[in-house]
C-alpha cells in the first residue's frame, strides 16, 4: 500500500545506507551566505552618502555651472567650451597636456621596466628598489620644492647646472671675464678690436708683452689668482695679463704692481699675417709663454671668448625647457612606482618559459623582447594607463617649479582650471568648463583600468 499525502511535501534526501535525512534543500529554501541585503545597504549607505557629497554633487554642479558666465547669472550655453578651443592661452595648456601624455607615461613605464628587469640580476636589488621607490614617500609639493632648487640657474645653488658646468669645465679651461676691457690711455699698448684685445704694435720674441685689463668684477676673479709678475726677458714670446687695479688706490697705470692680481685661464693667441701661429693659456699669476714660434713679428691677441661669461649651464626654468624640466621631476617621483608594479608582474612569469627559450638558443635580448615583454603586457598597460591619468591631473609640480614669468608656457589644464577659477581670474564658469573637459579626458582611461582589474579578478 502507498501512503497518501495530504499535501505537497518535499522529497526526502537519502544517504548511502538508504536512511532519510529529511526534506532536501531547493534553490528557494537555500540559505544566503553572508549578510542580508538590508545589512549590506546599511553599511554602504554612509559611504554612498559621502561619495555623493564629494564626487557626484561636484560633478553635476560643475556641469551646470559651466553653462553660465563668470558671475553665474547669465546663461551662455556652450560658450565657455567654445572659449577653451579659441583662446590662445588655453590652447597652449592643451598642447602642454598633449606633450605630457605622450612623453611622461612612455618614459616612466620604460624606466620602470628597465629597472625591474635589471634588479633581478644584482644582489643588492632590495636596496636599489628602496632608493628608487623612496620619492613616492615625498609629496608632490615637496618634490616640486626640491626640483625648484635643483633647476636653479646659479651653479652654486642648482645641482643640475653644477653638474653641467663641472663637466664643461673639465674639457674647457677657458675662464670668462665678462665686462672686462683694456685700460685706455696714451701709454697703453693694447686696444679693443671687435670684442678681442690686441697689441697696438707687433712684437717679437724676447720682447715682454704687458696687457693690462680693468673692469673685472670681484665675484668673477678666480680664487686661485696670484699676484701678477712682470715678464722677464726670454728667448720665447712671453708676457702678462693682469687686473690693473690696486685695492685702496695707488699704483701706476699700465705697470705691474705687487698687490695686483694676474688673470688666470685666459686664452692668448700669437697672430701672424692674419693667421693664428700659436696659442697659450695664462697661469695663476697671469703670465703666458709661446714656445717654438718661428722668428718674426706677431700680434698678441686675447680672443673675444675671454670676455664672455663663463658657461653657467642651461636655463632649466626658462620658456624653452620648463616643460621637459617638470616632466623630469615627474619621472623621478613615479619611476619607482612603475618599477615595483612591473617587478611584481615579472615575479609571476613562469621561469620554465624563460629557461626553455635560453636552452633553444635565444639570446637575452630575444628572451626579453619575445617572452618577457609579451607576458608583462597586461601589467605594462595598467602602469601606462595609470601614468596617463596622473599626467592629465598634474598640478602641484607645475605650480611650484615653474616661476610666475614662465607659467603661461608651462601651464596645464588642471593648473589653468584653478588659475581661472580661484587664482585671480574669478571666472568659475570657464573654470567649471575646464573641469568638465578634464573629466571627459580622464574618464576613458579610468574605465579602461577598471575593466582590466575586473578581467584580472575573473
Amino acid at each position: 500500500m502507498t501512503e497518501r499525502l495530504d499535501g505537497p511535501q518535499a522529497p526526502s534526501a537519502k544517504i548511502a545506507d538508504g536512511s532519510s535525512t529529511g526534506p532536501a534543500e531547493t534553490p528557494r529554501t537555500k540559505r544566503r551566505l553572508g549578510p542580508s541585503p538590508t545589512v549590506a545597504i546599511a553599511f554602504l549607505l554612509p559611504a554612498a552618502l559621502l561619495l555623493g557629497i564629494w564626487v557626484v554633487y561636484p560633478i553635476v554642479y560643475s556641469i551646470f555651472r559651466s553653462l553660465f558666465d563668470s558671475a553665474g547669472t547669465g546663461f551662455v550655453g556652450l560658450g565657455n567650451y567654445a572659449t577653451i578651443f579659441s583662446d590662445s592661452g588655453t590652447l597652449t595648456t592643451i598642447r602642454n597636456n598633449l606633450i605630457w601624455v605622450v612623453v611622461a607615461p612612455i618614459v616612466v613605464t620604460t624606466l620602470g621596466l628597465i629597472f625591474a628587469v635589471l634588479t633581478e640580476r644584482i644582489r643588492w636589488s632590495t636596496a636599489f628598489k628602496l632608493i628608487v621607490f623612496m620619492p613616492m614617500a615625498v609629496s608632490l609639493m615637496a618634490a616640486g620644492v626640491i626640483f625648484r632648487l635643483v633647476y636653479e640657474q646659479d651653479p652654486a645653488k642648482g645641482l643640475a647646472n653644477a653638474v653641467l658646468t663641472t663637466v664643461h669645465d673639465t674639457f674647457s679651461s677657458s675662464q670668462g671675464y665678462p665686462e672686462a676691457r683694456p685700460r685706455e690711455g696714451d701709454q697703453s699698448s693694447v686696444a679693443a678690436d671687435g670684442g678681442a684685445v690686441v697689441t697696438k704694435q707687433p712684437v717679437q720674441a724676447g720682447q715682454p708683452v704687458l696687457i693690462p685689463i680693468v673692469g673685472v668684477k670681484p665675484n668673477v676673479l678666480p680664487g686661485n689668482a696670484q699676484p701678477a709678475k712682470a715678464p722677464a726677458a726670454a728667448g720665447d714670446l712671453s708676457g702678462t695679463v693682469w687686473f690693473d687695479f690696486t685695492p685702496g688706490g695707488g699704483g701706476k697705470n699700465g705697470e705691474v704692481d705687487g698687490s695686483e692680481k694676474g688673470l688666470p685661464g685666459m686664452t692668448v693667441e700669437a697672430v701672424q699675417n692674419g693667421k693664428v701661429a700659436g696659442t697659450a693659456t695664462t697661469a695663476e699669476d697671469g703670465s703666458f709663454r709661446f714656445q717654438g714660434l718661428p722668428a718674426g713679428s706677431y700680434v698678441v691677441r686675447l680672443p673675444r671668448s675671454n670676455f664672455q661669461a663663463s658657461y653657467g649651464g642651461l636655463s632649466w626654468l626658462g620658456p624653452a625647457l620648463i616643460t621637459p624640466a617638470i616632466i623630469g621631476a615627474f619621472v623621478w617621483v613615479w619611476a619607482g612606482f612603475a618599477m615595483v608594479l612591473i617587478a611584481a608582474g615579472l615575479a609571476a612569469i613562469p621561469r620554465d618559459a624563460l629557461e626553455a627559450a635560453r636552452i633553444d638558443g635565444a639570446t637575452e635580448w630575444q628572451v626579453f623582447r619575445k617572452i618577457t615583454v609579451p607576458l608583462l603586457s597586461p601589467v605594462l598597460l595598467v602602469v601606462f594607463v595609470t601614468m596617463i591619468i596622473n599626467t592629465l591631473k598634474v598640478f602641484d609640480l607645475v605650480f611650484i617649479i615653474a616661476p610666475g614669468s614662465v607659467q603661461p608656457q608651462a601651464n596645464v589644464i588642471a593648473l589653468e582650471m584653478w588659475r581661472v577659477s580661484f587664482g585671480g581670474g574669478n571666472n568659475q564658469g570657464l573654470g567649471s568648463a575646464l573641469a568638465v573637459f578634464l573629466l571627459i579626458l580622464v574618464l576613458p582611461f579610468m574605465i579602461m583600468n577598471i575593466r582590466r582589474f575586473r578581467r584580472g579578478d575573473s
